[in-house]
């Protein structure tokens, strides 16, 4: 069954919360526990958890993201997925430019939504700052499902 990957820069923050919605989105939407969702970093230099607003804003909407570990993204990772979402540009040039085998399913995750624009990294900043990525994930989540479905379905069944 399809596996739909998130990238973001340290994977702590954007791609986890991104991930955890994702998941229970399809789950809503009646995908079976059979579709994966994960995510991993461009930078994550460090195994540690979710910095403490991304678990907040997580669990505000009934998400726990708590025993999520940060994973430097790998060409495992990118031969595994069938879909992967990317929250900036610069995520999606380093991956298609590092692993141009997989860059056909790269794509920028508002890319899903017909649009092309990057998510604000929260890191650092506010908790206003990190429920305006969750509002933002949000939407693309929910106005993106149909794409993101297709998507993955498509290159699942590509697969060898």
């Amino acid at each position: 069954m399809p596996h739909i990957l998130i990238v973001c820069t340290a994977n702590i923050c954007r791609s986890p919360v991104a991930a955890a919605m994702l998941q229970e989105r399809l789950k809503q939407a009646g995908y079976g526990p059979e579709w994966r969702v994960s995510s991993a970093g461009t930078w994550a230099q460090v195994k540690r958890g979710p910095s403490q607003y991304s678990l907040q804003v997580a669990a505000e909407r009934g998400l726990d993201i708590s025993q999520h570990r940060a994973e430097m993204i790998e060409a495992a990772h990118l031969q595994e997925a069938d879909l992967v979402l990317c929250m900036e540009s610069g995520h999606v040039e380093a991956l298609r430019a590092e692993f141009p085998a997989y860059a056909r399913k790269i794509f920028l995750f508002a890319e899903m939504v017909g649009r092309a624009y990057s998510v604000q990294d929260p890191y650092g900043r506010s908790l206003d700052a990190y429920q305006m990525m969750a509002q933002e994930l949000a939407h693309l989540t929910e106005a993106g499902l149909p794409q993101i479905v297709a998507l993955a379905q498509q290159h699942a069944a590509e697969r060898p």
